[in-house]
C-alpha cells in the first residue's frame, strides 16, 4: 500500500498500478526528506485579561435621570490563567494525546504549539521548542494543524477537495499531473478510496459520513507531509469504532515518523491504550503526564483508584473534574482534590518530566548530524521557492470557486427564471416596426445596469461563507492573495453568469 514512508512521499499514478519511482528524485526536499520533529513545551502560560463593568443599581437609576453618570462606569480589568506551566515533550513517532474536561485549556495549548499564538505578546510565555530550535517558518510549514471542526465546502467531492488543496499548497516545482498523484497516494493512505466521488456534504446536504468528513480534514494536511501533526478533537461526534478507525489511522502515521499531538475529550479504553503519552489537564494546570499505561499506577499511588474496573480515561477525567473518592472517602468530604493533585504533579512528576526534556535535548544534539547543517539549508531554500504564483492561485481558486457555487446558481429554477425573462422581454416585441426601437434601448440599458449592479449584492453576501475557508487556508500558509482571489472568484462568477442571462434576452428581443 503506497504511502509515507521513512524517507517521504512516495507518488503513484492516479491509476494507482504501481509507485512512480522516478517522481521522487524530481522532488523538492520538502516532500521527499526526512525530518523529524522532537517537539518540547516548557513552562507554557497564556493569560487574557477580562474587562469587567459594574452595572448594579444602573437600570434603576437611568428610570429617573437621563444617561448615567462616570461615576456609575466602574470596571475592573481582571487576568485570568488559561494555561499554567505546561511542560512535556513528544518525540517521532509517538502520539501525545491531551485529556481534561471542556475549558482546562487544552484546544489553547494547541494553538501555542502550533504557532497560532503570537508568541511575542504578553499574554503568552514559556518556551516552545522544535528539534531544540524556536518555532521558525520552516518549522510552520512542517507542521499540520486539524481544527476542530470541518471546515469543507459541501459540493466538492471528496477527490476535488484533495486535488484543489493539492494545487494550492505543493511547490510550483511539482507539475500538475504530479500534484494530482500526491492527492491520489494520500486518498489511498487514508481510506478514502471508496467515497472519492462522493460530495463533502453538511447538516442540509447528505454527503460522506462524519468519520469520513474528518479524515479528509486529515488529509488536507497531509498532502505537505507534515513532520508535526496536531489535531484539535478529531473524535468528537464520532461513535466509537469510527474513532478507533480514525486513531488507527493516526497510528499508522505516527509509525512512518510523524510526530502527533492530539485532544481527546472522551476515549474509548481501546483507543486510550494506543496513545503513547497521555497529558492531563484541570483548570489549565498539569495533574499529569507520562505513559498512558502508567498512569492508573501513578494515581493508585497518591490514593485515588477506582471503586470498580472502569476506563481509564474516564477514570483520568474524573479525576481533572475533582470527582472521585479518596480512599474511601466522599469527594464531598475532601473538596482540595484538584488543588491536591495539582500539588502532587509538582513535586512528583514535574522533576522528572523536565528531566526528560533535557536528556532529549542531549540525544538530540549528539544525533543531530542525521538532519545536519547541509539538510536545514536544503530545506530552507526549497520553502523559500515553493509557492505558486499569484495568478495560478487565482486561476484554481477561481475553478474550485465555479465548481462550487454551479450548483446553487446553475440549478433548474434558475435556469427556468432566466430563459422565461427572455422568452418574455422578447415576445413583448415580437413583430415590432422601428418607432419602438427606443423601448427597446430603453431595456437594454435598464439590463446593462441592472446586471451590473446586481452581481456586487450577491457577492457581499458569499463573504461570510468564504470567510472561514479563508481563515482555515490562510492559518496553513497560504499567501495574502487568498483575500483577494476569493473574493474575486466569486464576483467574477457571479458577473460572468448575469452576463450570460444579459446576452440571451438580448438576442431574443434583437431577433423580434
Amino acid at each position: 500500500m503506497p504511502g509515507f514512508g521513512g524517507v517521504g512521499l512516495q507518488l503513484e499514478t492516479p491509476n494507482r498500478d504501481s509507485p512512480t519511482r522516478d517522481l521522487r528524485d524530481h522532488l523538492p526536499s520538502l516532500m521527499s526528506s526526512s525530518y523529524p520533529i522532537t517537539l518540547k513545551f516548557i513552562d507554557v502560560c497564556y493569560k487574557v485579561k477580562i474587562q469587567q463593568t459594574n452595572t448594579r443599581g444602573r437600570s434603576i437609576k437611568r428610570m429617573f435621570t437621563h444617561g448615567s453618570t462616570p461615576s456609575d462606569q466602574i470596571s475592573t480589568i481582571q487576568e485570568k490563567t488559561i494555561l499554567n506551566n505546561i511542560t512535556g515533550v513528544v518525540s517521532p513517532g509517538e502520539i501525545l494525546a491531551i485529556l481534561g474536561p471542556s475549558g482546562s485549556g487544552k484546544s489553547t495549548l494547541l494553538n501555542a504549539l502550533a504557532g497560532r499564538h503570537q508568541q511575542q505578546s504578553r499574554a503568552f510565555s514559556g518556551t516552545i521548542l522544535a528539534n531544540n530550535k524556536k518555532s521558525t517558518k520552516q518549522i510552520a510549514k512542517r507542521t499540520g494543524f486539524v481544527t476542530q471542526d470541518d471546515v469543507l465546502y459541501p459540493h466538492l467531492t471528496v477527490r476535488e477537495t484533495l486535488v484543489f488543496c493539492s494545487l494550492l499548497r505543493l511547490p510550483k516545482t511539482l507539475t500538475k499531473k504530479d500534484k494530482i498523484s500526491v492527492a491520489e497516494m494520500v486518498l489511498s493512505e487514508l481510506g478514502l478510496s471508496k467515497c472519492e466521488n462522493t460530495i463533502i456534504g453538511n447538516s442540509f446536504i447528505r454527503g460522506i459520513s462524519g468519520g469520513e468528513r474528518k479524515r479528509v480534514s486529515i488529509a488536507h494536511e497531509m498532502l505537505i507531509n507534515p513532520s508535526l501533526l496536531i489535531l484539535d478533537e478529531p473524535t468528537s461526534g464520532l461513535d466509537s469504532t469510527a474513532a478507533f478507525r480514525l486513531v488507527s489511522t493516526l497510528g499508522s502515521l505516527a509509525q512512518k515518523g510523524k510526530t502527533i499531538v492530539t485532544s481527546m475529550h472522551q476515549p474509548s479504553s481501546r483507543v486510550y491504550q494506543m496513545f503513547d503519552s497521555v497529558l492531563v489537564l484541570s483548570e489549565g494546570r498539569s495533574i499529569y503526564f507520562g505513559k498512558g499505561s502508567e498512569a492508573m499506577a501513578y494515581f493508585e499511588s497518591l490514593g485515588f483508584s477506582p471503586s470498580f474496573p472502569m476506563n481509564p480515561a474516564d477514570f483520568l477525567l474524573d479525576l481533572a473534574n475533582g470527582v472521585c473518592k479518596l480512599d474511601g472517602v466522599c469527594e464531598r468530604e475532601t473538596p482540595n482534590i484538584k488543588q491536591s493533585l495539582i500539588a502532587s504533579y509538582s513535586t512528583l512528576l514535574a522533576p522528572k518530566v523536565r528531566d526528560a526534556c533535557m536528556e532529549i535535548t542531549a540525544v538530540s544534539e549528539r544525533d543531530s548530524h542525521l538532519i545536519g547543517s547541509h539538510s536545514c539549508q536544503q530545506h530552507t531554500s526549497s520553502c523559500s521557492v515553493d509557492l505558486s504564483t499569484w495568478f495560478y492561485q487565482f486561476r484554481i481558486l477561481l475553478q474550485r470557486g465555479l465548481k462550487e457555487r454551479k450548483h446553487e446558481s446553475f440549478n433548474t429554477l434558475r435556469v427556468f427564471q432566466v430563459i422565461t425573462a427572455s422568452i418574455l422581454a422578447g415576445l413583448m416585441w415580437w413583430h415590432s416596426d422601428y418607432r419602438d426601437i427606443q423601448d427597446r434601448l430603453g431595456l437594454l440599458f435598464f439590463i446593462s445596469i441592472f446586471w451590473g449592479v446586481l452581481p456586487s449584492f450577491n457577492a457581499v453576501f458569499a463573504f461570510p461563507q468564504e470567510r472561514a475557508i479563508f481563515m482555515k487556508e490562510r492559518a496553513s500558509g497560504a499567501r495574502p492573495c487568498i483575500r483577494s482571489s476569493n473574493h474575486g472568484c466569486q464576483t467574477g462568477f457571479n458577473h460572468c453568469y448575469c452576463h450570460n442571462a444579459s446576452i440571451c434576452s438580448n438576442r431574443r428581443i434583437l431577433r423580434a
